[in-house]
């Protein structure tokens, strides 16, 4: 269960989609809702002014009842991330955005996604209906266990959580490659099996697959042969290893989201 959600609002219209999905998450888990847009220090008091109007309609016609509004002046990412901290909130939701700007640029948006200490849900699809079909990249790393167990409580009990663990096996003959794959597959069947046991008893239908193949291409293949609405990725902490991870797979989708992306840092 999630408890308390916040939202980055920029004023595009991906920030009311966001703000949708956001709203549907907060009725789902009986949360608190708190919508943050951060001003731009250098425009006006009536810019402020029109911001703020603009997000009492969004507030008025998308959000909660109850739901709080916080404006605050500075650098988004910074903004962004104090105020997930000082207001223990435990899911940050953000639009995603197919085109740079100035409020959420691609070093802001990496930035968040690399320090952000709770789960980070980026909303890319206009559909505000309960998910129903979710796809993980699962391995053997905390980060992606992690990101499982996230995403189970994330998702309501109708929905199918797919596992995928996509295996690129060393060189060999037919024969040993295969047994390779079947490895694997024993490997992540007890891997789920473990996991299984410590998430709770009501949740989605917990599904998992071995796959033979690169991992970049074997997710967009999945995402859309399952018609995924929500993609789940693990992502390490702030190290050098967090800064490649993000400069490939999970910056890859963050930044070209093909469905919504759940991204889960540890």
């Amino acid at each position: 269960m999630f408890m308390h959600i916040l939202i980055a609002h920029d004023l595009r219209d991906t920030a009311d989609m966001a703000l949708c999905r956001a709203t549907q998450l907060a009725q789902q888990h009986n949360a608190k809702l708190t919508i943050l847009h951060v001003l731009d220090p250098t425009q006006s008091s009536q810019a402020h002014e029109q911001a703020h109007q603009a997000l009492d309609r969004s507030l008025t016609r998308y959000a909660p009842p109850g739901s709080e509004l916080r404006l605050i002046s500075g650098k988004p990412s910074e903004v962004v991330l104090q105020q997930v901290q000082e207001l223990g909130c435990d899911l940050l939701v953000l639009g995603a955005h197919h085109q740079r700007h100035d409020f959420f640029s691609g070093t802001s948006l990496d930035r968040i996604a690399r320090h952000c200490s709770v789960p980070l849900l980026l909303v890319a699809r206009n559909e505000f209906q309960p998910y129903q079909r979710a796809l993980a990249a699962i391995d053997f790393s905390l980060c992606a266990c992690s990101a499982l167990e996230q995403a189970y409580r994330l998702l309501p009990a109708t929905a199918e959580l797919h596992a995928l663990h996509v295996f690129a096996p060393d060189k060999g003959s037919p024969r040993q490659v295969e047994a390779q794959l079947q490895i694997q597959r024993a490997l992540i069947d007890q891997l789920l099996e473990d996991e299984a046991q410590i998430l709770p008893a009501e949740g989605p239908t917990l599904t998992h697959s071995v796959q033979q193949g690169g991992i970049l291409r074997s997710l967009q293949e999945q995402l859309k042969t399952r018609r995924s609405e929500l993609l789940v990725l693990g992502s390490h902490g702030r190290s050098a290893l967090s800064q490649a991870l993000l400069g490939s797979l999970a910056q890859h989708f963050l930044h070209k989201a093909p469905c919504d992306i759940f991204v889960v840092r540890r």
